[in-house]
């Protein structure tokens, strides 16, 4: 068996965050307050250990209102990279309703590293496995580096890559990270825990339209794509990760513009009102100095930060490779769901 995981400006915007921000950031102070007891797991879920979570990666919301998660098979070791190897009978994917209660859970067997995960406007759910697993003859099945698009029912929508197989082309990835919907159906993925680096663009029923970015740090490069959004304008928001920034790009690929001030993401959503919010779970004194953990919120529309979530572990932050949350997502009153990886756990947080 192979099994490859890698865990591994505008003036205006940095000014008012300075101003206005840093001060609430050092506090730990936060306008949100943690709904305690959210969501109910029962202790009897498979894999759960009594109804304990591990590491979970996504989260997504649907048009009806019920709350998504992408978990990694409730395995909790080693931190940022736990997998669903030997956990095949576990189910990743859980939907819950808006109070806490398990609705619904599938996927169990179909994912090795659980990743990237989005919930379309038509309640479609989408999944990215960012591992491989060459098949193995009258042995273990390839498995990885795939995205995936599934009814509300689990059903296979729609399979982008090759089950397996690692590469750059148009019909392979290398660990792809996350991926977005276009209102007109054209899917955006970003193909970035391996060497790729770049961003891919489908149509809707999948066939190839184009690439772009490469390994660096200057407009248009990349050093580990992590996540990805679109706001009201049909502007494509990447978290370039290791350069610790957003880049903002149309869908065409051509760079319009890059923040430094919503950390280092590793999650992104966008709201209806261009409500910006994004998750840093790797900030530290080495990897972003001088700035804190946690969760972002501010505006898509010009990059004005307001508010911060702080990571669980903020005193920890400089101790801990990886913590605090990297799925986010929100629904239109404000309430913030997060997607806890290395506290393996799942939040809700609403408006106090």
């Amino acid at each position: 068996m192979m099994l490859r995981v890698r865990t591994g400006f505008a003036l205006i915007a940095v000014l008012v965050v300075t101003a206005a921000f840093g001060g609430a950031a050092r506090a730990q102070s936060t306008p949100y307050r943690r709904i305690e007891g959210w969501p109910q797991l029962p202790k009897d879920f498979p894999g759960s250990n009594g109804g304990q979570w591990g590491e979970t990666i996504g989260v997504g919301l649907d048009p009806k209102g019920d709350v998504w998660v992408f978990s990694r098979c409730f395995a909790v070791i080693p931190a940022g990279a736990a997998t669903c190897n030997g956990r095949e009978l576990v189910p990743p994917i859980l939907k819950f309703s808006p109070s806490g209660k398990l609705l619904a859970s599938w996927g169990a067997g179909m994912f090795i590293f659980p990743h990237g995960f989005y919930v379309d406007r038509d309640g479609n759910i989408w999944a990215t496995d960012a591992a491989a697993r060459v098949g193995q003859p009258g042995g273990e099945f390839a498995k990885g580096n795939q995205v995936f698009k599934f009814s509300p029912e689990g059903k296979v929508l729609l399979t982008l890559g090759k089950a397996g197989v690692t590469g750059n082309g148009p019909d392979t990835f290398d660990q792809p990270t996350n991926v977005t919907v276009a209102p007109n159906g054209d899917i955006f993925v970003t193909d970035g825990h391996g060497t790729n680096n770049r961003v891919v663009k489908f149509s809707k029923d999948g066939r190839f339209i184009k690439t772009w970015g490469k390994t660096g740090a200057g407009p248009g490069e990349f050093d580990q794509p992590h996540c990805i959004a679109m706001d009201s304008q049909g502007r494509v928001f990447v978290g370039d990760r290791g350069n610790s920034r957003i880049q903002i790009f149309d869908q065409d690929g051509r760079f319009i513009d890059q923040w430094k001030q919503f950390g280092r993401p590793s999650g992104i959503f966008i709201s209806k009102d261009d409500t910006l919010y994004v998750t840093d779970s790797q900030t530290n004194s080495k990897t972003n100095p001088n700035r804190k953990r946690g969760v972002f919120i501010g505006s898509a529309k010009d990059g004005t930060v307001t508010a911060l979530i702080p990571d669980p572990d903020l005193d920890q932050q400089d101790a801990t490779r990886i913590s605090g949350a990297s799925g986010i997502a929100a629904d239109d009153s404000g309430a913030v769901y997060l997607a806890d990886v290395g506290p393996h756990g799942f939040r809700k947080y609403v408006k106090r």
